[in-house]
């Protein structure tokens, strides 16, 4: 009975959110640790986003959602979906668990996360496509709580884009963040995005993640 109504409380939420949040710019964060999933695992998060305006730009929420699924004991992999003002984001990617700890819930994890986006623009905008690569570390400071981090790059190709506008740019992040074992079938995840060049805005991100085992 306990787990249905956490399942109807996190889909009832996300559901709301789809609704009642005015989406933001183009992110969708990374929201995960450096451990991948256990083999055979599904998972569902839905995930409001909140980007940092800069040069006069105006802050703005989001919504991203993601579906993942373990094919291995080291690799799993995600649909991605997120909603901006600008238009619709959808995309996939993968990670492999590099370094694994000896012993569960102690010492450091390591993962590299590779994958391809695309920006669907919306009022006469210009489509994008992008390729992203995010090495990530954690580790366990408590047997539910783990410390995370990743550097975050993104390498964005504009579509059509007309001689005056750049038709390429890099997006760079270092995220620290958090994940939070709730149960034994959700995670509260939440990180803090930190552009460090000029085409990176700074952002918060919070996701619930239901696992199905």
């Amino acid at each position: 009975m306990r787990i249905s109504k956490i399942v109807r409380i996190v889909f009832v939420a996300a559901f709301g959110l789809c609704f009642t949040l005015p989406a933001a710019a183009q992110y969708i964060g990374v929201l995960q640790s450096a451990e991948t999933m256990d083999r055979g695992v599904f998972k569902l998060m839905p995930a409001p986003i909140m980007v940092f305006g800069k040069d006069g730009v105006d802050d703005e929420f989001g919504f991203a959602a993601r579906a993942g699924y373990a094919f291995a004991e080291r690799f799993d992999a995600e649909a991605k979906l997120g909603f901006s003002k600008n238009g619709t984001i959808v995309g996939a990617d993968g990670e492999y668990w590099i370094l694994r700890s000896t012993n569960k819930n102690s010492g450091l994890d390591i993962s590299l996360t590779g994958g391809l986006h695309w920006m669907l623009a919306k009022d006469n905008g210009y489509d994008t496509m992008g390729f992203e690569i995010t090495p990530q570390l954690s580790g366990h400071v408590t047997e539910n709580l783990e410390l995370c981090a990743a550097l975050a790059a993104s390498f964005e190709s504009v579509k059509d884009a007309p001689p005056k506008v750049e038709d390429s740019y890099t997006r760079l992040h270092l995220v620290p963040g958090i994940e939070y074992r709730l149960s034994d079938i959700l995670d509260l995840v939440a990180e803090f995005g930190i552009g460090i060049n000029d085409y990176s805005s700074n952002y918060v991100g919070a996701g619930l993640s239901f696992y199905i085992r």
